[in-house]
């Protein structure tokens, strides 16, 4: 079936915009759509935007506008954070044809079919309040890609100061257990050998069920069923890395030794202000109890550099904190003051030359640790099992099970295979080796 429509559409953001938009991209597939690169001539845009900082949203409008100007007779559907929080500002933008926030994105492809024969000149606005908000019910059948995304949550209960994400997002709300099983094993099916479950907090997955089941109850359902080859955990918070869950970690064999940390900083004092749920020991308790129990473990996460009040003494210990994980690599960015959040009122701000001084100290430490890292990788004479996912010129890119970028020579197409690599060698975060066996 094919209306002769076309439909392309464009993601910011985190990794549960990217399966959101992929789960509207096949429902516009099934009613006669044919989806097309944003960048072409198509009968209606979709963008999914993103909040999390003062650039996200003038990212978001760049997309915006570029959607219209690519046709401004199209149809012009914004969804996601953005416009769940500041659905007025995105109305105001000459050729948007409607505004969704980030419940019910699903009914985008409705929407659009209906302006398309309507031809409405009014903009709709639809971003009601989410209190009381359900789980939509969205699924991803298949993945252009080897590592397939699967949203298991949605929402968070956390109000840091400095956020805007729990505004956007709503209260936590998780996938039933059963959906969940069924989507990671139809992806499974299709060819996808590794599966990442995502959420806004991951490690909250479970917490709105009235009967007990948690993160760690649907991981060991899934190792039990062989519902996939790998299974990787999106985005947890410290204080969510418990040891409960480490413990029925370390006996999956589904579940690949990476996670990656929400940490922002190792200070107390900075912590404090930031309103986290957790302190600087509780983090490096997390990180040495996951390492103990799971040897082969690998940490990476994100750090935020020029909260409001940070001292120099207090980034130090962020820095400190790199190189006592060990982290195989970091997400660093500035604090960035966000409409509508306490810390934007906060005294003590933080000149924005200072940020970036301190943004590239950071990225400088954190790569002195990676390398030395990988270093140990290359000498230390085991071997990695990975997933080759894409060709770079005479190589082919993957990851490791601890989620170490791996690329290898190879003339044919080996995209969606199980390598076993020998490392050589490493240069600029990436480890270089040879094919030992392909599976």
């Amino acid at each position: 079936m094919n209306n002769g429509y076309k439909v392309g559409l464009y993601t910011l953001g985190c990794k549960v915009s990217l399966y959101e938009t992929e789960a509207i991209a096949e429902r516009f597939a099934e009613v006669g759509y044919t989806v097309v690169p944003f960048d072409t001539p198509a009968d209606v845009y979709v963008i999914n935007t993103c909040t999390v900082t003062a650039e996200s949203d003038a990212k978001s409008r760049k997309y915006i506008r570029r959607a219209i100007r690519n046709n401004p007779n199209a149809v012009v559907i914004v969804i996601g954070c953005y416009s769940q929080r500041s659905p007025e500002e995105v109305a105001l933008i000459k050729g948007v044809s409607a505004v969704l926030g980030t419940q019910d994105k699903l009914s985008s492809v409705e929407i659009a079919t209906r302006l398309l024969k309507t031809r409405a000149e009014d903009c709709l606005v639809s971003a009601p309040p989410l209190d009381g908000a359900k789980f939509e019910d969205m699924c991803v059948r298949s993945s252009s890609r080897t590592r397939g995304y699967v949203k298991i949550e949605d929402g968070c209960d956390c109000k840091c100061s400095y956020c805007a994400i729990s505004a956007a997002r709503g209260p936590v709300r998780s996938k039933k257990p059963a959906d969940v099983i069924r989507e990671i094993e139809g992806l499974a099916a299709d060819g996808c050998l590794e599966v990442v479950l995502t959420g806004i907090e991951t490690g909250s997955y479970g917490a709105d069920f009235e009967e007990k089941y948690n993160l760690a109850d649907l991981l060991s359902e899934l190792d039990r069923r062989g519902s996939c080859h790998r299974i990787r955990l999106g985005s947890m918070a410290p204080e969510l890395v418990t040891r409960e869950l480490v413990d029925r970690l370390s006996t999956l064999k589904i579940f690949v030794p990476h996670i990656h940390l929400s940490v922002q900083s190792a200070s107390d004092s900075v912590l404090r202000g930031m309103k986290r749920r957790y302190n600087s020991r509780m983090l490096i308790e997390a990180v040495n109890y996951a390492k103990k129990k799971i040897p082969d473990i690998l940490f990476t996460a994100d750090l935020m550099v020029g909260f409001p009040g940070e001292k120099e003494e207090d980034f130090l210990k962020t820095v400190a904190f790199v190189r006592e994980a060990m982290l195989l690599d970091a997400h660093v960015f500035a604090y960035s003051r966000r409409e509508g959040t306490p810390a934007t009122d906060y005294p003590d701000q933080i000149p924005e030359p200072v940020k970036r001084e301190r943004s590239a100290r950071l990225i400088l430490e954190k790569n002195r640790v990676r390398d030395e890292l990988l270093s140990g990788i290359v000498s230390g004479g085991k071997t990695l099992s990975v997933v080759a996912e894409s060709r770079d010129g005479e190589y082919f890119v993957g990851h490791s099970e601890g989620y170490v970028e791996v690329k290898v020579p190879s003339r044919e197409d080996i995209s969606g295979r199980l390598l076993r690599v020998k490392p050589l060698s490493h240069s600029g975060g990436t480890v270089y080796g040879e094919i030992l066996e392909i599976d």
